[in-house]
Order: structure tokens, then sequence, then C-alpha cells
């Protein structure tokens, strides 16, 4: 199931992890790390807040008043929030490491069961790129596969607006409540009827130009597969089909002319193994039997932020006891030191020390350095 703002407000465990992923330093990484570690948002909060009180917190916990607001205009636009592992959370996207803690959504979460595939391409796209992804995206529709993209201008404008009748995701890079561009606003509203608009991002947030890899990865983790139409060189789509082979989905892409720059990229693609598509029948018939999960070679654009899809193991994650970290602190002076050292020193996985350094992270008692290496800070040491 979804979860009202109501229901939330009246679940301090479900409260909790939505006051814990809006405050200050607290990614989807960390955000895991430190639930594997405590077994619940609330008795992380209460941790928090105990290192607070000794001043040795460095994140501030997001003000449980600034969420109460966050509820109420959730309400006010008939918004609910999907929570990683509960209910209606997209499977395929529970399995990235990264996979957002939380996702504001409105409309119909019908669609989250059908098959998705992410389509992507140039804002600038050519009339040429226009026509085929109208084409493709409908026989999309046809066969009952839910389309996905990022509502911008360009590719993705015509796949959503191709899609609307089937039901389409829009994966949005600011708040759920802000509409970019703002030409799309009549858009934003048709896939509100049949389709669903997703965000990790706080109600109101205003999308900046880091939101925007983040909202890329969101829309490759969604998807069985991702399709490519129209990619320069350097392009946020091309770092969308980077995401989407760190997390081991199908890359597709449409071949273009050699002469136009916006082909370059997705041209490269195909070259270094992505799947050539003409039609949609070329991207229906590879699910037919069963699922490629084919490999390309990493592009060169990369991500600003590189996810991983390596999950936890069960040792590491979930059957450790939880670390003594005042021990862990004997390993660390004010000399960093590569956590492969750490590792290798303690006999203790690298997951479960990572999970246990977010913590001594967030109280203040060591730092974390370029490279994987950590220092204490702490005067006992």
């Amino acid at each position: 199931m979804s979860f009202s703002p109501e229901q939330i407000a009246s679940t301090p465990e479900l409260f909790a992890r939505l006051r814990l992923i809006r405050s200050d330093g607290i990614g989807p990484v960390s955000f895991a790390r430190l639930i594997n570690k405590h077994g619940s948002a609330t008795d992380v909060i209460a941790m928090l807040e105990a290192a607070a009180k000794k001043g040795t917190a460095k994140t501030t916990l997001a003000d449980p008043e600034a969420i109460d607001n966050e509820l109420e205009a959730a309400d006010a636009l008939n918004a609910y929030f999907l929570f990683l592992g509960h209910g209606e959370y997209p499977a395929l996207l529970s399995e990235l490491a990264d996979a957002p803690a939380v996702l504001t959504i409105r409309g119909n979460t019908d669609c989250l069961a059908k098959t998705a595939i992410g389509v992507v391409g140039a804002r600038n796209c050519s009339a040429g790129g226009a026509k085929i992804t109208r084409k493709i995206c409908q026989e999309l529709a046809d066969h009952d596969f839910t389309v996905v993209s990022g509502l911008a201008r360009g590719i993705d404008t015509v796949a959503h607006q191709i899609s609307l009748k089937a039901g389409t995701i829009a994966c949005m890079a600011g708040g759920i409540d802000i509409i970019y561009p703002p030409e799309n606003a009549k858009l934003y509203e048709g896939i509100l009827e049949t389709g669903l608009v997703i965000s990790e991002m706080p109600i109101s947030t205003k999308p900046l130009a880091r939101h925007f890899p983040r909202r890329n990865r969101i829309i490759s983790g969604l998807s069985k597969g991702l399709l490519v139409i129209e990619a320069a060189r350097r392009s946020g789509s091309l770092i969308t089909a980077g995401y989407a082979a760190d997390q081991n989905r199908d890359v597709f892409a449409v071949p273009g002319s050699p002469l136009d720059p916006r082909a370059q990229g997705s041209n490269k693609l195909i070259q270094d193994g992505a799947i050539l598509v003409q039609t949609g029948g070329d991207i229906i018939s590879e699910y037919e039997t069963m699922p490629l999960l084919r490999t390309i070679k990493h592009h060169t654009v990369k991500p600003p932020m590189t996810p991983t899809t390596t999950k936890p193991t069960p040792e590491a994650s979930t059957l450790q006891p939880p670390l003594p970290t005042t021990n862990l602190l004997t390993l660390l002076s004010p000399t960093p030191v590569h956590i492969d050292e750490l590792v290798r020193l303690s006999g203790i996985p690298t997951e479960t020390l990572l999970i246990a350094f977010t913590e001594l992270e967030i109280s203040g008692e060591i730092m974390r350095h370029p490279g994987g290496k950590y220092s204490c800070i702490s005067t006992k040491n």
C-alpha cells in the first residue's frame, strides 16, 4: 500500500523515516546503513538526538514541524508516500543500493505493476527523432508496457504524450508539485489522470542541476530496460544509460545519422553493446522469452553521483550484531587510513565497517576523506 499523510503522522516509525531522510547529511546509502545497524528510524533519531546533546553530531535532524508541513502540503495535493521495503514500493527500484528511502507520488499506481521501459533523449530533438519516439512508444503502450521518462523537453515530452492513455510515469527532479519545464503543465495534469508522477525530493523543492542525475537513476531503476533516442556525446541521456548499465538493466538505442551531433552518443552506445532498436517490436520481442540483462561498456560520460548496485550481503548487513563503535575507534588515528587496510586489520567485512563508520561520522567522532580513507577526530582514540 501507499501511505497517506495522515497515516504517516500517526505512525511514529514512518514519521521518523521521513524525518531521517529529510535531515542534512543523510542520503539513501547512509539512511540504509543506519537502519541496518539500529533496526529502526526511531532508534536512529534517538541516537542522533543524543549526539546533538553532546555536541558531537555532524548532521542536523530535520525539524519535526517541517515534516508536519510537508505532510500537510502532500495532503493538499492528494499525494501519497512509498517507503522502501513497504507495500507498493517498486521491486526493481528497491534492488538498488542507493534506492530512495521514500518516494512522493501522485496519480495511479497501477502502472507500477506493469513492465516498464525508460525512454530518454535529446531536449532539442529532430522531427525524425520525435517521429520514431511516437512510433516506438505507441507500440510499447499497445503491448501494455509502461513508459517511464523525466518530463523534460523533447524526447521525454513526446514519450509521455503518446503513452498517456496507457499510463506513463514521470520522474521529477524537484518536488512533485514543481513542474519543469513550465510548458509541460498540461501534460503533467494529463499524466495524473491515468499515470503516475514520482519524486524523491521534498514537496516544493526547486529542481537544481545536482538533482537531475538523482532523478535519472530513478528512471533507469524503475525500468526493465532503457531506450535512448538521440543523445549527444555529453548529455544527461548518457548519464541515465550509465546508471542503467550499472543497475544491470538492458540498454537500447535508436541509431542516427553520423552527421547529426544529436546521434553521436546513442550511436556510441550501440558500438559499446547497447541493443539496436528500430521499432517497438525490437524491444517487445526481447521480453517475450526472458530478460536479456545485457551489459554495455561504460561510456566516457560519468554521472556526478556514481551508484553501485552491489547489495549488502546478509552476513554484512542484517545478521551481524551491532559493532561496539568504541572498539573501532582504536583502529583509527588522526592520520587517514584506507578502508581496505582497516578491513585487513580488523577482519570485519567492508560493508559492516561502513555501516559503523557512518554512525561515527554523523556523531562527529571520525572524518571521511577522499579516496576511501578515515581518521579519528575524537579525543577518545
